[in-house]
């Protein structure tokens, strides 16, 4: 009996390794990863890492024509000069490489189909609704663009599926300031289409590498106060003598206890992405790049990231004698949920 049930733990420990090896896989596929990282480089501008990330697709599967795709994607979010830049480095790969996989070719509509009503149709496919705003009636030609180039001509060409074509878009457009608005429409479009909130962070996540930690850099993880923070969150310090100060970088969905600086206060300068700052009784503040917010001694706070974005702020410590940082209890999952 004793033989019966020892073999019979073994058996469930080998079911619950195999469970966990199965729940291991990458919550993006190979092809998604190479789609993200192409698109985000290119948005980016970054020439150097944008031949590496091109060779790397090539070399895990991408063909030809769905690199291809990708690039021309891309004039639709990030311009024609950086589309133009990703599809000159493009060829300069491709010229380098022998027997690469062309793949499936692009398709054109049929010279006799009505533009307008075919890219409405497509536009209401991605977000489940007619479009409509006052932007559109200041602005009319943005809309027939819009429906007639973008959803029509662009999105028909097939090649990339819509879902893959909205990953390269979510990872331009995150990889770019000052367009969170559109970031946030076409993570909406993305999910409305079947990516998960899981695959929409790990989109999210995989940019940061193009842009981490805004203009100061990620710095190393932030282990000596994990204990104090929600979630993954980096330190790179950049003065220590007189004042000190620190770059702080949030992780999608990081943020810090509530504390309070007792006696000094502390400044932050927001530096990228999106995050809150909120005061004990007092509703949460969205912050962004430029943003500065000086906390008073005394008040209990907490700062960190918005549950789809990375987050960067310089921290510098208002240099007083004796002050010390008390730290308190986690924000609350629901409220911090809440927050748009």
């Amino acid at each position: 009996m004793r033989k019966l049930f020892t073999c019979l733990i073994c058996l469930m420990v080998m079911i619950f390794a195999i469970g966990d090896k199965a729940m291991a896989k990458d919550i993006l596929n190979k092809k998604q990863q190479n789609i993200v990282m192409i698109s985000s480089y290119t948005a980016n501008g970054d020439i150097e890492n944008l031949e590496k990330a091109l060779e790397k697709g090539l070399d895990e599967g991408l063909t030809v024509n769905e690199i291809k795709e990708v690039l021309v994607q891309m004039y639709a979010y990030c311009g024609f000069p950086r589309s133009l830049n990703g599809i000159s480095t493009f060829m300069k790969v491709v010229n380098s490489k022998n027997d690469l996989k062309q793949g499936e070719q692009n398709k054109t509509l049929a010279k006799d189909i009505d533009k307008h009503n075919y890219g409405n149709n497509v536009q209401i496919e991605l977000t489940g609704a007619p479009v409509k705003g006052e932007i559109f009636e200041f602005a009319p030609a943005i809309d027939t663009f819009l429906k007639e180039h973008l959803f029509a001509d662009i999105f028909s060409r097939g090649v990339l599926t819509y879902q893959e074509r909205e990953v390269a878009t979510i990872a331009a457009l995150s990889s770019i300031k000052g367009v969170e608005s559109q970031l946030q429409s076409h993570i909406a479009i993305g999910k409305h289409i079947g990516l998960s909130d899981e695959e929409i962070n790990e989109i999210l996540k995989l940019t940061s590498s193009v842009n981490k930690g805004g203009e100061f850099g990620l710095g190393e993880k932030n282990t000596a106060y994990d204990k104090y923070f929600v979630g993954q969150s980096y330190l790179k310090p950049l003065t220590s003598d007189g004042v000190s100060s620190a770059n702080v970088t949030f992780e999608p969905g990081c943020r810090n206890n509530w504390h309070i600086h007792h006696k000094g206060g502390q400044i932050l300068l927001v530096t990228s992405g999106r995050g809150y700052y909120q005061e004990w009784g007092k509703p949460a503040q969205e912050l962004k790049a430029g943003d500065v917010i000086n906390i008073p001694p005394e008040v209990k706070h907490w700062h960190g990231a918005a549950k789809d974005s990375w987050f960067s702020h310089i921290a510098i410590s208002v240099p007083v004698e004796g002050a010390t940082t008390e730290w308190l209890e986690e924000v609350n999952n629901e409220e911090y949920y809440k927050l748009k």
